[in-house]
């Protein structure tokens, strides 16, 4: 038995989050939500990981460290759970050093409520760079609710899957799957004609190592931006979305996202615009962070998640966040 401290948050869609099973719980009340599968790092076999967030509370479990998984579901080895391990650090930002955006943003009037409420937040990332760019380009000029159909058909359609306790989860495909499908069946999924063309170039360069995470990591930001927007269906927002979710630039800003600045704007007290650019810039190599700062004030405003307890003991930033702000993402 452990008092779990932790808050753990998942790099999907929130929203399509379930109830954490109160018969695991006990002591406390978690308020907890369970999501999603992944097979990056299984080897040949199939990972069902559950990424919970929620209130401390006591759980029947032996949590060895601040960050611990269950294998639910497949054979494991000493070499695929190290390798998932690394995965799933990677996937939520836990080696990233978040302190430097942190102490900015508290020097920031309009930024400190926010910054406090989201204390400790990391940068989450998608598991690989196809997963990355087959999450942006199905919400091209689109609706957040017809890009998400969309993602879930693909995964349903192209994605290996596991049954767990009298459920059926799919784990993301790999860019061959996609790379090798034909065109129609991308559409019955939801893309455009344009859009499943682009996916399935660049899934096959990504699957025969034309165009990989190791190329892009050793460019400068602005050199890996000009590189990604040669690719079809890849603008300015494209890859900065791509270089901030899929390889944890948080340099980036994601130039063109409208959600995201209109959430910005409101949490600066500043119309979107130069003015609004300008504060951006000031953040430096750090500005990537703004995007989460936008997101993580919707999330919190919608309820999804919670604020952090403030510092010296207080129970929460939550009445300083809805004093500040309220972005509808």
């Amino acid at each position: 038995m452990a008092t779990l401290n932790q808050t753990y948050v998942s790099t999907d869609n929130p929203t399509e989050w379930e109830p954490f099973p109160i018969e695991n719980v006990i002591e406390g009340d978690p308020d907890g939500k369970v999501s999603w599968l992944r097979q990056e790092g299984a080897g040949d076999g199939m990972l069902l990981a559950g990424v919970f967030t929620g209130q401390p509370s006591k759980f029947p479990y032996v949590f060895a460290g601040d960050e611990t998984f269950h294998v639910l579901e497949g054979e494991t080895s000493a070499d695929n759970v190290a390798a998932i391990g690394t995965t799933l650090r990677k996937m939520l930002g836990l080696d990233v050093d978040s302190a430097p955006f942190f102490a900015l943003a508290k020097s920031q009037r309009h930024l400190a409520p926010i910054a406090a409420a989201l204390r400790g937040m990391r940068p989450p990332r998608f598991a690989n760079l196809f997963e990355a760019f087959a999450n942006v380009i199905p919400f091209q000029q689109v609706s957040l609710q017809s890009g998400i159909a969309t993602v879930r058909k693909m995964v349903e359609r192209f994605g290996e899957s596991v049954e767990h306790e009298g459920a059926r989860y799919f784990a993301f495909p790999e860019a061959r799957v996609i790379a090798e499908s034909r065109q129609a069946s991308l559409r019955a999924c939801g893309f455009s004609e344009r859009k499943a063309e682009a996916l399935r170039f660049i899934a096959g360069k990504i699957d025969r190592g034309e165009l990989t995470e190791k190329m892009l990591t050793r460019m400068p930001s602005t050199d890996a931006l000009e590189r990604l927007m040669e690719l079809p269906s890849i603008g300015p927002w494209s890859a900065g979305l791509v270089l901030l979710r899929g390889l944890g630039r948080v340099d980036v800003f994601p130039q063109g996202d409208v959600g995201a600045t209109k959430g910005l704007s409101t949490l600066m007290h500043v119309p979107p615009g130069p003015k609004l650019e300008r504060l951006a810039e000031r953040f430096g190599d750090v500005r990537g962070y703004l995007y989460f700062s936008a997101l993580g004030a919707s999330l919190l405003a919608k309820g999804l998640i919670h604020p952090a307890p403030l510092e010296g003991g207080h129970k929460s930033a939550a009445r300083n966040v809805e004093e500040s702000a309220h972005p509808a993402l």
